[in-house]
């Protein structure tokens, strides 16, 4: 038998450790085989759904696009634990929608689907006796139905209005019983249609903060720059005539790598960053006669007070800069930040 280390809580010295099952390396081996494996059919699974993403996929998104009311999402058993992950997805990311489990549906549930709704019905055999028993009350609604089957000559399937193609050619489970291939790839097509949705919508970074407000990813999202830009006094700035020497020394005092360069008519003519200086230097320039304007960067990126926080570091990751400079319309100074700053208010 392999011995393990015994691991113990900390909940104090006279806590019993906590017990390990013990394996031999046939186990061992089988287990990291076995794990290994899982994966590969899963993968394969999925990759297979990338031919199936054609005509039926593009009329699933129109009618769910064109839903004026909510994407009401049905599925018993493990396709109802996907299902109501796929309704979570669609409505953090602008499409309306709940679930409803089936077999509650048809004790009253029911009267929660409107004619203005699309029903996204899941059902790896597509012969599910829940679904099934409510089938006819969801046409005589005249709700347009998507449904996502592994079988595609199934009941539900033929009676959609469009079906989606979920098979998968073996479960990962050595029995081929338990659902996992197939409640994958229902997942990933569920997400599929999500994200094409919100393309199509122009959901943008700012809508999912307002859906997501709660939370260390409500926070970091909705925090505009802002709430978080060095202002007044505390933002480094020289004047365009001035030495280069003497904006080292402002850069120096205000410590965030950088300085904002102003014009004569007071408004950002440039910056000059940490990565300026080195190039500087690696001319050989004197600091102490070198004007500022010989070798500021003028045409240089800059965010404005009410762009979310989340954006302005993407842009910075973009562009391979470390500091932006806030400024409003006109281009007049309103303050400054640098990657240190995203760090301490945790958008990074």
């Amino acid at each position: 038998m392999m011995q393990h280390d015994r691991v113990t809580g900390g909940l104090g010295s006279g806590e019993a450790p906590a017990r390990l099952y013990e394996l031999n390396e046939t186990e061992v081996r089988q287990i990291r085989q076995l794990g290994a494996a899982v994966i590969a059919t899963e993968a394969t699974a999925v990759q297979a759904l990338t031919a199936r993403v054609g005509d039926g996929f593009v009329m699933a998104c129109r009618y769910l696009l064109a839903c004026t009311g909510r994407i009401v999402v049905l599925g018993m058993g493990k396709s109802g634990h996907i299902g109501g992950k796929i309704a979570a997805t669609l409505a953090s990311t602008g499409s309306p929608a709940f679930f409803v489990h089936p077999g509650e549906a048809s004790h009253g549930d029911l009267g929660m689907i409107t004619t203005r709704d699309v029903v996204l019905a899941i059902s790896n055999s597509g012969e599910t006796e829940e679904l099934l028993t409510i089938l006819p009350l969801i046409k005589r609604l005249g709700v347009p139905l998507v449904t996502l089957t592994g079988r595609t000559e199934s009941t539900l399937a033929r009676a959609a209005d469009v079906n989606l193609d979920v098979s998968v050619a073996e479960e990962a489970c050595p029995l081929g019983l338990a659902p996992t291939s197939s409640t994958t790839a229902t997942l990933v097509m569920g997400d599929a249609l999500a994200v094409s949705l919100l393309e199509v919508r122009g959901f943008t970074a700012e809508d999912f903060a307002r859906s997501h407000p709660g939370g260390r990813l409500g926070r970091r999202l909705l925090l505009l720059i802002r709430d978080i830009m060095h202002t007044g006094d505390a933002i480094p700035a020289v004047e365009e005539g001035v030495l280069l020497s003497q904006a080292l020394v402002e850069m120096t005092r205000k410590g965030l790598g950088m300085t904002a360069v102003i014009g004569a008519d007071g408004l950002l003519a440039g910056i000059f960053t940490d990565g300026d200086l080195r190039r500087v230097l690696d001319r050989r320039l004197d600091v102490h006669v070198t004007p500022i304007a010989a070798v500021m960067t003028r045409k240089c990126k800059t965010a404005t007070p009410g762009m979310l926080a989340a954006e302005a570091l993407e842009m910075m990751e973009k562009h391979r800069v470390n500091a932006l400079l806030v400024v409003d319309g006109e281009r007049r100074l309103l303050g400054a930040l640098n990657m240190h700053d995203l760090l301490r208010a945790g958008v990074v």
